[in-house]
């Protein structure tokens, strides 16, 4: 036999390297400079806008965090070439500076809109914002000359036991003082730049390879980053002021984000489209309200509100079981369909039970209004309380309260997403036919996930009944059920942080953004447009999940290289 020798392609020289322009440095160095300067001076001649940057040598808010911007550029040019350059040998620096500089540029255009907008027109907008943006601009253009750098494996990147916890201990604590910032801007605009600000940063974190890293600290310390997490959580209200306004933002986005937690047990995990998941807390709130105090509820029993709140989490479940039962045989859109339909029916027959068209259960439309504050162990949440001279109202109250519901929620997922049942839902979502063939209970499962799912909902329904002191029909319409979704695919389906995360980016920019009240659908659909072109798993991705879109990646490059193969050999 005549031996067949593969051809071996001859090695192709590597392309030439960027040539870095001498000048790329030092105008990135200038860059910063014009930055901190022009932000020391005044932008604005009109003080009533902006919380006030008409004031030389005297920087307000908004400069601050582009002073805090200009530094972190400093920082990576210095890593780049100067003092830091071990640093820089293992973060993309040339991204960062990218990223800031055209952040940046972005942060100050909006800056003059704002002013523009704000007040009579660019004639007010003074020198030092002009500054501040030619220096942005020259971050940019710095970026861009600079070569980009082959990065080391991050996973690599060790560092002493100590030094690691206090970089989460600091980043927890950068969290915490940024979520308290940007609620205490009133001021629309100034939130709207707050936003972009904390994006810019977010994105450069990401891309010079730093939050890689911080990931890998999070894995390695998975106890305190979740502890530093809690802990973060519980000092948020003493960071308020008293302000019931933030905390009755902060408490909604709490409930919104422990009912989405249950639905991303059905969707997430199971892979179950269910589109009338606002039903299940409103079965938990009804529940609350009609075994409360109110003068309007109807049934007469009165019992402590820890039973109150497993008999509304059964009632929920119940109707997950019931609703479930007939309805897990259909999938896909069809199932879709169902639970839209029951999510409505369930509102309907809460307007319904007014003793009219029904037995008098829930005052029909009217709903329960007048739920008193709730009462355990003669702690009265509707009182104040004073810890260490800080005035906590009663929505700090209900917020402590809702963190611990939220806490056993996590729990309840985290252990279920790795235990056999979930391992079992994941394959289910998978492939429902070859999870059967290999002894899944698909039926069983499917069942489960709908309880346990509406089981959480229920808990949270409880509390949401007491803090909002009413219930009625129209606070669980359709469009709730479209949010709660929206914030599992935002986040990320499957995982906690980024439900989370979702849950609070949907819940809090409606609140704060009231400015923009005819384009706040606008700007929603525009955002779950962008993550599915450019980010599909979610801002936070599933581990599973992004392996997924990986692979589908690989096959689709294979396929497309094969088929330029096939067009040249046919040429």
């Amino acid at each position: 036999m005549t031996d067949v020798k593969t051809p071996v392609p001859e090695a192709t020289e590597a392309p030439p390297a960027k040539p870095v322009s001498p000048i790329a440095w030092p105008l990135g160095i200038a860059g910063v400079v014009l930055v901190i300067v022009g932000s020391f001076l005044s932008w604005s001649y009109d003080k009533t806008i902006l919380n006030d940057l008409s004031i030389n040598f005297y920087p307000g808010g908004l400069q601050i965090l582009a002073i805090i911007t200009a530094v972190l550029a400093l920082v990576l040019l210095l890593a780049e070439k100067g003092p830091l350059t071990r640093l820089g040998a293992w973060l993309d620096a040339t991204l960062g500076i990218r990223t800031l500089g055209a952040g940046l540029t972005l942060y100050m255009v909006l800056i003059l809109v704002a002013i523009g907008t704000e007040s009579d027109g660019l004639i007010n907008v003074n020198p030092g914002a002009y500054i501040t943006l030619v220096g942005a601009l020259a971050i940019a253009v710095s970026g861009w000359m600079l070569p980009l750098r082959q990065l080391r494996d991050m996973s690599e990147a060790r560092l002493p036991g100590w030094f690691e916890i206090l970089t989460i201990a600091v980043l927890m604590a950068a969290v915490l003082f940024a979520a308290a910032y940007a609620l205490g801007l009133q001021d629309a605009w100034s939130f709207v730049l707050c936003l972009v600000f904390i994006a810019v940063i977010a994105t450069a974190l990401f891309r010079t390879g730093t939050m890689t890293f911080v990931g890998h600290v999070g894995q390695r310390h998975r106890k305190v980053l979740t502890l530093a997490a809690f802990v973060v959580a519980f000092l948020f209200p003493f960071t308020q002021n008293g302000s019931d306004a933030n905390m009755s933002i902060a408490n909604q986005v709490l409930i919104f984000g422990a009912t989405a937690m249950g639905l991303n047990i059905v969707v997430g995990l199971a892979g179950l489209l269910d589109l009338g998941y606002i039903a299940f807390l409103g079965a938990g709130s009804y529940t609350a309200a009609v075994l409360s105090n109110s003068a309007f509820a109807t049934v007469g029993w009165k019992p402590p509100f820890l039973v109150v709140m497993l008999v509304g989490a059964a009632v929920s479940a119940t109707l997950g079981l019931i609703i479930g039962t007939p309805t897990l045989r259909v999938s896909g859109d069809y199932l879709a369909i169902v639970t839209l339909g029951f999510g409505e029916i369930f509102r309907f027959s809460m307007g319904n039970l007014d003793g009219n068209n029904g037995p008098n259960l829930t005052n029909g439309p009217n709903g329960i209004p007048g739920i008193p504050d709730l009462e355990i162990g003669g702690f009265n949440f509707g009182d104040e309380h004073a810890i260490a001279g800080i005035e906590l109202g009663r929505f700090s109250n209900y917020y402590f309260l809702l963190l611990i519901l939220i806490g056993f929620v996590i729990l309840v997922f985290a252990r279920l997403n790795n235990s056999r049942i979930g391992r079992g839902w994941v394959a289910i979502r998978e492939d429902e036919k070859a999870a059967e063939a290999m002894g899944v209970n698909v039926f069983g499962l499917k069942l489960l996930a709908f309880a346990v799912g509406a089981f959480l909902a229920g808990l949270a329904g409880t509390i949401k009944a007491h803090q909002d002191a009413a219930v009625s029909p129209d606070q669980y319409q359709f469009i709730e059920s479209a949010f709660l979704l929206a914030a599992i695919v935002l986040g990320g389906m499957g995982t906690i942080a980024g439900v989370l995360l979702g849950a609070t980016i949907l819940k809090l920019l409606p609140e704060k953004l009231r400015f923009f009240s005819e384009y706040r659908l606008l700007m929603f659909g525009l955002l779950l447009v962008l993550m599915m072109r450019f980010r599909p798993e979610g801002l936070v991705a599933s581990r599973r999940r992004q392996l997924e879109f990986h692979e589908e990646d690989e096959e689709l490059a294979v396929e497309i290289e094969e088929e330029r193969l096939a067009v040249g050999e046919a040429k």
